[in-house]
């Protein structure tokens, strides 16, 4: 079984050469090198590698320093700014990018309460037109993600983290999956997958998280498994688990079979976004 990470981060210590733009919960650093080895020790093979926005904004730099390290354990997403005036050729040009597989939208803040912003359009289309999945961070913007879906048919939409707001630290919120319902209603697309980044970070119970699983099969009835993508959303969830217990919760259960396992820890990410590790 390949087993592919649908979103890791990695990031160097703030310093003056690479300054963080905020504060983002996890360890200090994480950096390529030390993404590879929590990897190898519990046996993912690759990761889609996401330029963190919190830290970076826009500027993916670093990711491709960690690829050009590590070319086949790493495929990159980078952060796209919808205002760019230039944004048509930014999409394009991160398509020709070494180790690019896809971007990413950060529906946040008041400019995301209609799906008609300035830019999105290109973003979108663009992307389409070169073959790029564009990632939607859109918790608690889904009837937007929704209307974009509909209105950009041709593109592959990937809805990060569930499509749930998540907390980054203690203690989990009373009902977690109150959004779950809006969530599955984004199903009726078939441009749309789900990223189940950061589910563990929703449980209630501890490792292995029991009470996942039942949530999780009302996404797979709707959206079928063979459209959702694990992921840990390492290094956000830190403060909750481990890296080995985000693995370990979807490698080991035995609420999934052989064949689902496959598909959703790895054959998904591969086919969604054309990479496999080693390539």
């Amino acid at each position: 079984m390949v087993v592919i990470d649908s979103q890791v981060h990695c990031y160097e210590r703030d310093s003056p050469t690479r300054p963080w733009a905020s504060m983002l919960h996890g360890p200090p650093e994480v950096t390529g090198d030390d993404m590879v080895a929590a990897m190898n020790d519990v046996g993912v093979d690759g990761a889609i590698l996401v330029s963190p926005w919190t830290l970076y904004g826009f500027d993916a730099s670093y990711a491709i320093e960690v690829h050009a390290d590590h070319p086949t354990r790493f495929g990159l997403v980078k952060p796209i700014d919808t205002t760019a005036p230039d944004v048509r050729h930014v999409v394009a040009d991160w398509a020709s990018t070494s180790g690019a597989v896809g971007v990413r939208i950060m529906m946040v803040g008041d400019v995301w309460a209609q799906p008609d912003q300035p830019g999105i359009d290109a973003v979108l289309s663009t992307a389409g037109r070169v073959g790029l999945p564009v990632n939607l961070l859109c918790w608690g913007r889904i009837g937007v993600a929704a209307e974009l879906a509909r209105r950009h048919a041709d593109t592959q939409l990937v809805v990060d983290h569930l499509g749930i707001i998540q907390p980054f630290t203690p203690p989990v919120p009373q009902d977690p999956w109150a959004d779950l319902p809006a969530v599955t209603e984004l199903a009726k697309f078939p441009n749309v997958v789900i990223k189940l980044t950061g589910a563990c970070t929703l449980s209630q119970t501890p490792f292995p998280y029991p009470d996942l699983w039942d949530p999780l099969a009302r996404l797979f009835d709707d959206f079928g498994i063979e459209r959702c993508m694990w992921g840990t959303d390492w290094t956000r969830a830190v403060e909750l688990l481990t890296y080995r217990q985000g693995v370990e919760a979807f490698a080991l259960t035995d609420r999934l079979s052989e064949n689902e396992r496959q598909l959703l820890m790895g054959n998904t990410a591969a086919r969604v976004y054309r990479w496999e590790p080693g390539g």
